[in-house]
């Protein structure tokens, strides 16, 4: 009993901790791939974005979309005025070219996000994508940004 309230005491501080880290908004500036070529808003855990989206299903072709998503920022590790943490993310996705031109879909993303100096920062994660009559595509999803605190 004194280990799951200790375990309890334990948790709900980590909690309060990182809901703590996660006080301010932001705006990123994203130039690279993650979550896609545009804007990204974040107040607290949560972020809308918006923009242009590459990826290479096969070596060499490229496929563009319009992306819009929003994102959960959890899991801080460490103390700088923006954290460095993990996310996990679900977007609308509408292709441009290729095999998805007109096709709506949605994917779902995971990965984490290092503050590398001041609001530069850059993201490794996954994307599974899925659209009507497309096999479902994971790819990775390096991203590079910079992000301003307000």
């Amino acid at each position: 009993m004194k280990t799951a309230i200790v375990s309890l005491l334990l948790l709900a501080s980590l909690a309060t901790f990182a809901q703590s880290r996660f006080d301010s908004s932001e705006l990123s500036v994203n130039g690279f791939r993650n979550p896609s070529i545009g804007l990204e808003y974040r107040v607290n855990h949560l972020s809308a974005h918006a923009g242009y989206y590459i990826t290479n299903f096969e070596s060499g072709i490229t496929t563009e979309f319009v992306k819009t998503g929003v994102t959960y920022w959890f899991l801080p590790v460490d103390q700088k005025e923006i954290p460095s943490s993990f996310y996990a993310g679900a977007s609308y996705l509408r292709g441009l070219t290729r095999d998805y031109e007109n096709k709506n879909g949605v994917a779902l993303e995971a990965g984490f996000r290092w503050m590398i100096w001041k609001g530069l920062n850059f993201r490794v994660g996954a994307i599974a994508l899925a659209a009507p009559r497309e096999s479902i595509k994971i790819n990775p999803t390096p991203g590079l940004s910079y992000s301003f605190k307000f």
